[in-house]
């Protein structure tokens, strides 16, 4: 069986990334492996030139941002204990920050939940999840909600 010695958890700070959370926790100590939590907070670089001053978005962002990393540090506190871990705030579009984030810290497993869309959700929200299984290089487990 393959080691892992670093798992990316990429998490929404959605009630589902809890369970997320344990998933990667529980496979990190039995494998010996440190854990890194992502959060990609959007970017909003696509709202520029809709009659919102690029000062306001970038406020804006910046508020999400530091939201993010204080939830960040708390999250990892209270599902990470029992394991090394970090947390870690991207901005920019979430499949892509994580694949990039698992490339340049070249992780051996990516853990992350899946929201389950189907339909015309589907269609308009698209799935960040499934353009991670069918990009990455390395293997990604994918935690469905629990119904």
């Amino acid at each position: 069986m393959t080691g892992y010695k670093t798992i990316l958890c990429a998490i929404d700070f959605s009630d589902h990334s809890k369970t997320v959370a344990e998933h990667a926790s529980m496979l990190a100590a039995s494998m010996g492996a440190s854990v890194l939590v992502v959060y990609a907070a959007p970017s909003l670089s696509q709202y520029v030139g809709f009659h919102v001053p690029p000062n306001s978005i970038e406020n804006f962002v910046g508020e999400i941002v530091s939201g993010a990393e204080k939830a960040m540090e708390n999250f990892v506190a209270e599902n990470f204990g029992n394991v090394p871990a970090k947390g870690k705030i991207v901005i920019g579009y979430a499949a892509e920050e994580i694949l990039a984030l698992a490339e340049k810290e070249k992780v051996d497993l990516i853990i992350m939940g899946t929201h389950g869309r189907r339909g015309i959700d589907r269609i308009l929200f698209g799935s960040v999840a499934e353009k991670v299984v069918k990009s990455a290089e390395q293997p990604v487990l994918t935690i469905r909600p629990v119904a």
